[in-house]
């Protein structure tokens, strides 16, 4: 009788203080993302990281479909959602000065749509930046394994002071997968002579893993409650920073950007064994 009155003791004391908590932590947000909004202005973007001491060069970003959506509707739906979420984020982090963004989405359902998203983030620039801006930046969308989709009216490089960003699209075949296929690889290659063991070298594996999929990101960004990493390339965040907010349930947020972006200018990094 003892033990069942303290497990009911403690069992009512911690569901009351995750009720708190996330009741604080929900008014917080609700607060932090009408004070932190961007109006879809890039100076005003540039001016909430202007104060930060460093800008990730290459920020990644976890989005999620959520599954057993078997009605086609509810799927077109969830997948212009997340058209639309990676279109913001690409505008933000030109905004910000990232020249880098990743995008992992489990499925590969983002992946698929590389000319529609092509479309949707031009547009969406343009209406950050307007169709005729000198500031408008250009952009490259690409994903592993897949022709890069590069209109001729979006160059590769800006020739002049325009901002450049690369778009790099993931998906779980990104990940564990092409660990195997590399260590396939460099098991016949020793096999047959070409390479002796001794040669395979963590630099080796970075090498040919950043040519295949990507380099290491410098931020990782998940816009849900919880570290959930949803099968994302393993090796490439060996020391990459990765930001949640904790009980956050709003999907993906500028404010949450901003914070993620705060976070890592305020980080102190070390690389030390």
């Amino acid at each position: 009788m003892l033990h069942i009155l303290l497990h009911f003791i403690l069992s009512t004391l911690f569901s009351i203080y995750i009720r708190v908590r996330k009741l604080y932590h929900a008014v917080f947000d609700r607060v932090a993302a009408v004070l932190n909004y961007h109006h879809r202005t890039p100076e005003l973007i540039a001016r909430d990281v202007k104060s930060l001491p460093r800008i990730p060069k290459h920020l990644s970003i976890i989005l999620t479909l959520p599954p057993d959506q078997k009605d086609v509707t509810l799927l077109l739906n969830r997948l212009d959602v997340l058209i639309h979420d990676a279109c913001e984020i690409t505008a933000w982090s030109t905004a910000a000065g990232i020249s880098t963004l990743s995008i992992y989405e489990r499925s590969g359902l983002l992946k698929s749509s590389l000319t529609h998203l092509h479309r949707r983030i031009e547009t969406t620039l343009t209406a950050y930046y307007g169709a005729n801006s000198p500031n408008k930046p250009t952009f490259t969308l690409r994903a592993p394994n897949v022709p890069s989709y590069e209109p001729p009216s979006t160059p590769s490089s800006s020739p002049t002071s325009r901002p450049h960003i690369n778009v790099l699209l993931l998906d779980a075949t990104d990940g564990r997968q092409t660990l195997v296929d590399l260590t396939k690889t460099l098991t016949d290659m020793s096999q047959s002579h070409k390479l002796s063991p001794p040669d395979v070298s963590q630099e080796l594996i970075d090498a040919e893993i950043s040519e295949s999929v990507m380099g290491e990101p410098d931020l990782l960004l998940l816009f849900g409650e919880k570290v959930q990493l949803e099968g994302y390339p393993p090796w490439q965040v060996r020391l990459t920073e990765i930001f949640a907010l904790r009980d956050w349930t709003g999907g993906v947020g500028y404010h949450v950007f901003l914070r993620g972006l705060r976070k890592f200018g305020g980080a102190e990094m070390r690389f030390g064994r």
